[in-house]
């Protein structure tokens, strides 16, 4: 980074870290307007075998993989640096921003202190998979350049609009003051959801009703009226909401003690059941990956009810969303399933007819941007999400390196 290197760099750039219950993706865009992301990459599967640092270049066109073992975020943060540093572009980092998930009080982006490093820690066990590991990125890379400002973006944020009555949770009222209540999350998702429909031109960016279905390995849906949420699919936690890859969604509250009862099943084991070996996983009991499912359902009926109920649950939300709005102007999909698989936005829209949405399947067969009907009156798009980018520009804002 600038303070440890002695070229003179011509181009500043920021650095931004998105970690995750077992990968690292990473970042670099060069200041300026527009932004121009000059590498990216990820590493994945930490703790795991197999873990990989992959890196790519768009200005160069090159994509390259290394095997790497590292045991833990904070090890593999360290490798990250160490291979950063020997590319001439690491040299140009100004500043960096990281991936929240929980911002509680915090509703904007915000420059890491001792005072918010503390606060993060206090709020760890809120979600025990995302938050330290995020906390020892942060702490990693303030160790190793403690002088280069780092701007904390919390996926909470872009829910602090949600009225009363969708953050409560109808519980006694003294958790209410510990802050236990809805937050939301993919808040980084639906900002750039949001900024990207209105540089396409569709007015209900601001002036309209708009559901957003972030349709990933985590997923999650947002009902946004003239550009603030109003409503969201994920609750307390991340585990809210539809059914996920592994994660179960919303439960009945009285299956814990039942399964306490009849399996003595512990706390720590239902945490991991409802986040780990649920959801697609739990159903199908075979794979997380709707792709595998998709293509194991004709002669597989666990893998055929997995998909049926998936998109059972989205439906419902969607028409939910559509109440709660009084309305609907566009439906957006995005995230790995939402952007890539025509048969699952086929069988979520089929049947919305009453709604105003119909496809055109032929445009939906090959992922255009706008793959509704002439005739529908809900405009449906397909857009690629790009946290980094907005994460990007709140760390330009956030730590003086204005746009």
């Amino acid at each position: 980074m600038t303070e440890q290197s002695s070229a003179k760099p011509t181009h500043l750039s920021v650095l931004i870290i998105n970690g995750g219950s077992s990968s690292i993706k990473f970042a670099l865009y060069q200041v300026g307007e527009p932004l121009k992301r000059k590498l990216y990459g990820k590493i994945d599967r930490i703790g795991l075998s197999g873990t990989n640092l992959t890196c790519n270049d768009p200005i160069g066109n090159q994509r390259n993989s290394y095997s790497i073992a590292p045991s833990d975020h904070r090890s593999a943060a360290n490798i990250l640096i160490d291979w950063l540093v020997k590319r001439d572009e690491f040299a140009s980092i100004e500043a960096l921003g990281h991936r929240v998930v929980y911002g509680m009080k915090h509703i904007q982006p915000e420059i890491v202190t001792p005072d918010l490093l503390d606060e993060l820690h206090r709020i760890g066990p809120y979600d025990p998979d995302h938050l330290p590991r995020e906390i020892e990125l942060i702490e990693t890379f303030r160790q190793r350049y403690p002088k280069v400002p780092q701007v904390a973006c919390f996926d909470t944020a872009f829910h602090h609009t949600m009225p009363r009555e969708a953050k409560l949770l109808p519980i006694p009222r003294r958790f209410d003051a510990k802050r236990v209540q809805r937050y939301g999350f993919h808040g980084l998702f639906y900002a750039y959801l949001i900024e990207e429909l209105a540089r396409l031109g569709d007015p209900a960016a601001s002036k309209g009703c708009v559901i957003l279905a972030h349709l990933g390995n985590g997923g999650s849906l947002a009902a946004v009226r003239e550009g603030k949420s109003i409503d969201t699919s994920m609750g307390f936690t991340p585990t809210g909401g539809f059914m996920m890859s592994t994660r179960s969604g919303d439960l009945d509250p009285g299956l814990a003690p039942y399964l306490l009862r009849i399996e003595q099943m512990t706390t720590k084991q239902f945490y991991e059941m409802v986040n780990h070996k649920s959801g697609l996983l739990g159903v199908s009991e075979t794979s997380s990956d709707m792709r595998d499912l998709l293509s194991h359902e004709t002669g597989d009926v666990r893998a055929a009810e997995a998909v049926a109920l998936f998109c059972y649950q989205v439906k419902k939300w969607i028409g939910a969303f559509a109440a709660a709005l009084g309305g609907l102007d566009t439906l957006v999909f995005a995230g790995g399933i939402g952007e890539n698989s025509p048969t699952i936005r086929t069988r979520i829209c089929g049947g919305l007819g009453f709604l105003g949405i119909e496809l055109e399947e032929n445009r939906n067969a090959v992922n255009e941007g706008v793959i509704s009907a002439a005739s529908s009156r809900v405009a449906v798009r397909v857009i690629h999400t790009n946290e980094e980018q907005m994460i990007a520009h709140s760390v330009c804002t956030y730590s003086g390196l204005m746009l």
